[in-house]
């Protein structure tokens, strides 16, 4: 076993606040999985004090301090908490003239005057819908997220919205849990870099600009390892994994500067992240030196009593403040029963002050208390053509190319006739996803369909549209028009997958072949013998070995926002050479989930030749596409990997790392350049592979370029089970390619 050369970011546990744990606290506050914060770090993590916030502080009444720690979901109820002064924001109120009336009731008609701040799920997208943040990943380009998030930022603020609840950055092995789709996939790498981007591009460099909005870094944490993929279900995580794989998101985008945060619904290790003391307040605001506010998620601190952890609203209450969430988002256990809690000393006055002056400070940044309006003119209503361009650049720069037999694809522009078949083919809302329907407009403006989008991309073909089946029905009597149309076309585009409701919160699958009869639908249309291509529209990865086995091309579409359809088509018809890579595995069935690429090697990993290793009896090893899979219109060799040195020192060093990635087609195209690290000895035993850099690049035909990557002591630690990060001595394995599945390897010593 190799020896610890450097540790630091000790994130150690707590005390529980129940008596009746107080005999586990030994052991299991060792680990650091209680739910109270740390005994004696009651000032880690304190916000900055700004003299404004500590002037207005000093002038609180108990009632109005309390009130700024409540947030509220329409009108009527805020209306009702703000006759009483009793209210910090509201949430999912739309409109900028609905927003400025109850703005105008705390400004005019309060005693201090505290602006609301306004807050809404601004996704991917407010009035412009842009591909779902999963697809985003998918481009391995943290600029698509920063684009989709400064034109969200600049619609949401015309209308007066002043904070979005994103991003989210569950990294997930789960593809069942519906929540996938909003979320960067599988890797912890890829999350934070586009997680940052996204951040970057809500909030600017002062987001108190009018074209800026505060980022709200969610769920915090470790959401996406919801057992079974079930929605809001238990996570059972070590603390090595936790530190490892969950927050490596949330410590970049605190690093980044995000306002806030939000708390998750799931337990960790037998906690719920709403009482989790050790999360919210250790780590984020201690470890993490977190500044901003902790918000719960929608009734997440009244979840507390049917989680298991509080008897009653009052017990919700003193667990979720000391452990570190400051605003409650629908329930109500602050407002009623803080004053009785300080009371019983239950909680502290110090704890108040600390949630409101952090809820303050995040209002006076956002400019709130100098521009409460908003100029109700200038509201966005409808996606502006620069937004519909940058739509419809990002879907293309998303979709990822999975199979391309023939080639099939592109398509020749003056192609004769084209066959769209499939119950999308003329979707319009679904090919927005999920959370795609909030901001003004957002409703109003429908995405272009596919058959639109190949109608204007091959204006002197017949065209023609015929669904074949519903998504998940059951009926195939359309099945024969399907054919039909198909045998008279020089070409079917055939476009399957999920409604945007078989996606995003609550929307879990336990099987996720393609739904209904659509498999059946393909098969229909391989029969006929006639050349077709598959697009998939859909929030998760699906289990498609029929379609691998059967399709002569499939293109992964993923829901792709308002432009869709003409981002689709570009892509079909060659406009836009796909580059884009999978965020995430796809399994060959849905009994082999979890499947992922960073997964351990285990004693005994997969041989076919030998029975007694880690596989399935019927079922190939691994996934049927690998994280980083995507092909191109052309094809690229990378080669001559070369590192600056061979041995790296723990403390302070790098290396360099370069290779050389050719076009060897014949057109212009993208290619992603993946660096993967492989620790093969470790006190705490790593992944096979671990991302730690991409790059997207363009390349000419036969055209090539150097790529470089820098490694740092930070690339090869990891923390270990007591939450401490290690950087140990030995050999460390870099590999450089095209997915997770790169050959081209060398190795150095950290020393």
């Amino acid at each position: 076993m190799s020896q610890q050369v450097n540790q630091e970011h000790s994130a150690a546990g707590g005390v529980n606040r129940r008596s009746v744990l107080a005999g586990l606290a030994g052991g299991v506050a060792a680990a650091g999985l209680l739910a109270q914060p740390a005994a004696g770090a009651e000032t880690a993590g304190r916000p900055e004090r700004d003299p404004r916030v500590e002037a207005l502080l000093k002038r609180m009444t108990l009632a109005e301090k309390i009130g700024q720690l409540q947030l509220v979901g329409d009108e009527t109820t805020a209306r009702a908490a703000l006759s009483g002064g009793r209210l910090g924001g509201v949430f999912s109120v739309v409109g900028a003239a609905k927003l400025n009336a109850l703005q105008r009731i705390a400004v005019e008609r309060t005693r201090l005057k505290i602006p609301l701040i306004f807050g809404l799920d601004v996704i991917h997208g407010y009035t412009t819908n842009f591909p779902i943040p999963l697809a985003q990943g998918a481009s391995f380009d943290p600029a698509v997220a920063g684009a989709d998030a400064a034109v969200s930022a600049k619609e949401a603020r015309s209308s007066g919205i002043h904070w979005t609840y994103a991003p989210m950055m569950d990294v997930t092995h789960e593809p069942r849990w519906g929540r996938i789709a909003e979320g960067y996939g599988e890797d912890p790498y890829l999350a934070a870099r586009c997680a940052v981007a996204k951040v970057r591009g809500y909030q600017g460099d002062d987001y108190s600009a009018p074209d800026r909005v505060a980022a709200c870094a969610k769920h915090f944490v470790a959401y996406g390892g919801a057992e079974g993929g079930r929605d809001y279900n238990t996570v059972d995580v070590s603390l090595q994994r936790l530190h490892n794989l969950y927050l490596p998101p949330f410590k970049a985008s605190v690093e980044a500067g995000v306002a806030t945060v939000m708390a998750s619904f799931n337990t960790i290790s037998g906690v719920p992240a709403h009482g989790n003391g050790y999360v919210l307040h250790d780590v984020l605001k201690g470890s993490y030196g977190f500044r901003g506010f902790v918000v719960s998620d929608y009734t997440g601190i009244e979840e507390l009593i049917l989680h298991g952890l509080a008897g009653d609203g009052a017990d919700a209450a003193a667990a979720a403040l000391p452990a570190g969430v400051d605003m409650e988002m629908v329930s109500t256990n602050y407002a009623r029963f803080a004053e009785q809690l300080l009371a019983e000393r239950r909680i502290t006055g110090d704890q108040i002050d600390d949630a409101v002056r952090r809820i303050l400070l995040v209002k006076f940044r956002l400019g709130l208390f100098e521009r409460p309006y908003v100029d109700e003119a200038a509201e966005v209503k409808a996606p502006s053509p620069a937004a519909l361009a940058a739509s419809r650049q990002v879907a293309a720069r998303c979709m990822v190319l999975l199979k391309n037999d023939g080639p099939v694809l592109p398509l020749a522009k003056n192609v004769g006739s084209v066959a769209v078949v499939g119950p999308l083919g003329a979707a319009t809302y679904d090919l927005n996803g999920t959370w795609a329907a909030l901001g003004t407009g957002a409703s109003t403006t429908p995405p272009v369909t596919v058959v639109d989008g190949i109608k204007a991309a091959a204006p002197g073909a017949t065209v023609s549209y015929t669904p074949g089946c519903t998504v998940d029905g059951t009926d195939t009597s359309g099945f024969a028009a399907a054919q039909q149309a198909a045998r008279a076309a020089d070409v079917t585009v055939v476009v399957v997958g999920e409604t945007a409701a078989m996606s995003g919160e609550a929307a879990a699958r336990s099987n996720i072949d393609l739904p209904g009869v659509q498999q059946q639908l393909v098969a229909a249309i391989a029969g006929t013998g006639k050349p077709f291509v598959v697009v998939l529209v859909n929030g998760r990865p699906l289990t498609i070995p029929y379609l691998h086995d059967n399709a002569p091309a499939i293109l992964e579409a993923w829901a792709p926002g308002v432009q869709g359809g003409h981002a689709i088509a570009d892509v079909l018809f060659g406009v836009v050479n796909p580059g884009g890579k999978l965020p995430v595995s796809f399994p060959r069935a849905v009994g082999q989930i979890p499947i992922y690429y960073n997964h351990e090697n285990t004693g005994r990993p997969a041989d076919p030749a030998n029975k007694y290793t880690s596989k399935y009896l019927d079922l190939a090893t691994g996934p049927l596409y690998e994280f980083g899979h995507g092909l191109s219109y052309t094809t690229f060799h990378v080669d001559t990997l070369r590192l600056s040195a061979t041995r790296l020192p723990a403390r302070g060093g790098r290396i360099d790392v370069t290779t050389t990635v050719t076009n060897t087609g014949a057109r212009t195209g993208d290619e992603v350049v993946q660096l993967y690290l492989r620790d093969p000895v470790a006190s705490i035993v790593q992944p096979v592979r671990r991302l730690r850099g991409f790059r997207r690049v363009t390349l000419a035909a036969g055209a090539s370029t150097t790529v470089s990557f820098t490694l740092t002591p930070e690339d090869v630690g990891f923390y270990d089970n007591a939450a401490r990060f290690r950087v140990e001595p030995g050999k460390i394995e870099v590999y450089v390619g095209t997915s997770s599945a790169a050959t081209l390897s060398a190795s150095f010593t950290v020393v």
